[in-house]
């Protein structure tokens, strides 16, 4: 355990880091599992709508450095081209 008090403070921080961190990725998982499963189950509608509201989170996770950008952007484009192939088919 930390004696000094700079060190103390920053294990406190560093548990509260990593709580945000954990819950906003769980978060984007949750988003992009919603635009597969509407993949998986052939809804075109529905995977457009949930990739409309998983491609700004993983814009805004991808710019507050919690992935990668290009994570995040291998995702969008990954995802866009199966919602289109489920349109064109």
């Amino acid at each position: 355990m930390a004696n000094i008090k700079s060190a103390k403070k920053r294990a406190k921080q560093t548990i509260v880091r990593n709580a945000r961190n954990n819950s906003q990725r769980s978060m984007l998982r949750t988003a992009v599992k919603k635009v597969l499963k509407a993949l998986n189950s052939n809804d075109a509608t529905g995977a457009t709508e949930a990739f409309a509201t998983a491609q700004p989170i993983l814009d805004r996770f991808a710019a507050r450095g919690l992935i990668h950008k290009n994570k995040a952007a291998r995702h969008k484009s990954r995802l866009n081209a199966r919602i289109k192939a489920l349109k064109a088919a």
